[in-house]
């Protein structure tokens, strides 16, 4: 919750040039086109146009030829929905309301009436056709981001057991999601938002760049630089591209262990807030000039604003960068924010203000560097520049707008959390002083101790890791949900249950990691807690949530409910593949077998359009076309089904049982016991065991279900399924 934008106004003026008017006003041709480029996650030192030279980015170069390059860049916070939500409305955080990327939306009634300034909703007013296609699932439409926009491509398939940052896809299937919109507008006015996640982490570059780089940051930079080129080469054969006015930049930049900090979101240091920014004019004019001026993010806004002749709000807080340009030397501060530490960690947040020499980070243990002599922000000369520091601490008062708590997404979700009994909050500490996030450096290298325990299949090390992670620090939701899935790789499920459960607690105003929990009770069999579960999440991701529920409804046995579950997750499914994979297999359930091979088709072939490697999409669709092929007699297409899903998922319970089960049904009993034994060595988990019971007394075979309970039941002693077998479950 923003506070009146005039709250401080006076004081914030003096902080960022007010939006003063150039006194040489550059306007362009009515209906010039626009295209904003964010490229999330990229530092502009780690970029050759800013002196790097670990990377080629022959695009970006390109660009940079053609265009103004702004040298001292900063965002206003190091997290992607915060930040791109102060690009597109030109206010601070604390003003637009928006502070984390989980538990805040961009209130979209209030811009649609006028009330919050939103750069989409001015072009669209003023006749541009406004387009956006993101790359990440924290930049979906139902963040209130797709306000003002004629067309939002923000169909990222959200994956259970998948973190926040792992919600992506690849830049090149973004873009060509939207090329058939670029093609439809380019010869009318038209706004482009284009966001790239490369470089974000698990850095995982596409070849060649994999092999090219030894560094997969530099790696993902140099795949985000490829895109670029794409996208510019599509706007050239539009014929769009010389007379379009383009902005390239970051939202944010990322540690890499400069201060110890591997990624972003802890610190406030230059490397996480200093971004590039390119802003390339119709024909190239100017291009190739270097501006040494402090910019941020809440000047684009302003710029576009003065360059198209738009009326610019009173509450801006911005200035055009073209005027920048002309008066480099009137002297500027820019304030940043990060409430991560507290929100996620149970730490301090951090606040600070640069100017064109010193840059103040305040917190617990406030520092002070002087970024010409020290670029690096080695030497804290906090106690040498005293009357430096309280100069930059007043300034940098007005910026610190206090936290309005996060949310869950509307009052109905709110109070079915609560009935759940998830009352926790995240950022409630308890009483008493914050630590520095500085001071929690070691801390932070035992969670990424954990991440590499992880990557490397450390499950029982990675278990421990976090274990103690957590004892030592509650507040740590990322903590409780890798020890959630280190249990799950165990085969721990229902301690992996607990974890997520208390991480949903302390993190309640984040209905999305209620699927997480939905997921592990639909496979327990929990199916009313499931549902109750799924049902949080579907004011947020209403595509997965409808699809879980679709699933739900068929376990249940509620067909009809099946369906209408799963064609309200095809409302809203854009391109994703999963809603197709949920309705194949209702389809199936409900005897529809012409229907359901449809829907694989067009499943199969919707992933085959997007140009994904991620297989995962399809998972499950195997055992929904081998159960098609065996209710209809064709037995080696079933059985050839079955074996190529488990080849590719090899995981995946159901396929073994589904295999085993045709085996078994047509004289192989043999090859399907061999089959189940499979299935326990693949997926050593007492869900699988409970898959194996339930598979022996689907073929009558009470005394082989019996067996195989008794040896799970003393493997798994603490498992609720197992213990449900035993009473016929």
């Amino acid at each position: 919750m923003a506070r009146p934008l005039l709250a401080s106004g006076l004081a914030l003026g003096l902080l960022a040039g007010a939006c003063a008017r150039s006194p040489r006003v550059e306007r362009l041709p009515p209906g010039t086109p626009l295209v904003v480029i964010s490229i999330d996650t990229l530092r502009a030192d780690r970029l050759p146009a800013w002196g790097y030279g670990g990377v080629e980015t022959p695009a970006i170069d390109a660009l940079r030829r053609e265009a103004l390059l702004y040298r001292h860049a900063y965002t206003h916070t190091p997290l992607t929905l915060p930040a791109h939500t102060s690009l597109l409305t030109g206010l601070l955080p604390g003003e637009h309301g928006v502070r984390d990327n989980v538990g805040y939306d961009l209130d979209r009634g209030r811009v649609e009436r006028g009330e919050l300034p939103y750069l989409p909703r001015m072009l669209r007013d003023a006749g541009y056709a406004t387009g956006a296609a993101v790359s990440a699932f924290v930049l979906r439409a139902r963040t209130g981001l797709d306000a003002g926009f004629d067309f939002y491509e923000d169909a990222i398939e959200f994956k259970s057991g998948a973190g926040l940052g792992g919600q992506q896809r690849a830049g090149l299937e973004t873009l060509a999601l939207v090329e058939p919109w670029l093609a439809g507008v380019a010869t009318k006015p038209f706004f482009l938002f284009f966001h790239l996640y490369e470089p974000h982490s698990p850095y995982a570059p596409p070849e060649p760049f994999a092999s090219r780089y030894a560094a997969p940051y530099d790696g993902e930079i140099a795949a985000a630089d490829a895109v670029v080129g794409a996208l510019a080469a599509e706007l050239r054969r539009l014929g769009v591209w010389e007379r379009a006015l383009v902005v390239l930049l970051s939202d944010h930049g990322e540690g890499l262990g400069d201060h110890g900090e591997q990624e972003h979101g802890l610190l406030l240091h230059v490397e996480d807030i200093h971004v590039p920014l390119l802003v390339k004019l119709p024909g190239g004019r100017r291009g190739g000039e270097t501006v040494a001026a402090p910019a941020q993010l809440v000047d684009v806004a302003p710029t576009v604003a003065e360059l198209l002749g738009l009326p610019a709000p009173a509450g801006w807080r911005g200035r055009s960068l073209l005027a920048l340009a002309a008066e480099p030397g009137a002297p500027r501060r820019i304030c940043s924010e990060t409430f991560y530490p507290r929100l996620h960690f149970g730490w301090s947040d951090l606040a600070s203000i640069v100017d064109d020499r010193h840059h103040l980070i305040d917190g617990p243990a406030p520092e002070l560097y002087d970024l010409v002599a020290d670029p690096g922000e080695r030497t804290n000369l906090l106690t040498e520049r005293r009357p430096v520091y309280h100069e930059l601490k007043r300034a940098l008062d007005p910026c610190r707008v206090a936290l309005a708590p996060p949310s869950a997404v509307d009052e109905e979700t709110r109070r079915a959390m609560a009935a759940l009994g998830y009352l926790g909050s995240a950022g409630d500490a308890g009483g008493g002083p914050l630590p520095d996030p500085k001071s929690q450096l070691p801390v932070l290298a035992d969670l990424r101790r954990g991440f590499q325990q992880m990557h490397d299949k450390r499950w029982a090390e990675a278990e421990t890791t976090f274990q103690g992670l957590v004892a030592g620090n509650p507040q740590m939701i990322d903590a409780w949900e890798f020890l959630a899935r280190a249990r799950l790789k165990l085969g721990r499920t229902e301690s992996a249950l607990a974890a997520y459960q208390e991480a949903l607690r302390r993190e309640s105003a984040n209905p999305q990691a209620a699927v997480q929990v939905a997921s592990i009770l639909f496979d327990l069999g929990r199916l009313e807690d499931a549902a109750a579960h799924a049902r949080l999440a579907l004011a947020g991701n209403p595509s997965f949530a409808h699809g879980l529920l679709a699933r739900i409804a068929v376990r249940s046995g509620d067909l009809e409910q099946a369906e209408r579950e799963a064609r309200a997750a095809l409302v809203d499914r854009g391109q994703r593949v999963g809603p197709l994979v949920v309705l194949a297999e209702v389809l199936h359930a409900r005897g529809d077998l012409a229907g359901a091979l449809d829907a694989a088709r067009q499943a199969r072939a919707t992933h085959a359009e997007r140009q994904t490697s991620d297989s995962d999409l399809l998972r499950g669709l195997g055992i929904v076309e081998g159960k098609v092929h065996a209710d209809r007699g064709e037995v080696a297409a079933a059985e050839s089904a079955f074996r190529a899903e488990l080849v590719q998922f090899p995981d995946l319970p159901g396929a073994y049982s589904n295999l085993a089960l045709l085996q078994a049904l047509t004289g192989r009993g043999r090859e399907a016991v061999e089959t189940l034994r499979r299935l326990t060595e693949a997926v050593p988990t007492a869900e699988a065991y409970a898959e194996v019971v339930r598979t022996y007394r689907a073929l009558g075979d009470e005394r082989g279900a019996r067996t195989v309970l008794a040896f799970a039941r003393r493997r798994f002693t603490e498992s609720a399924v197992l213990r449900g077998l035993e009473t016929g479950g």
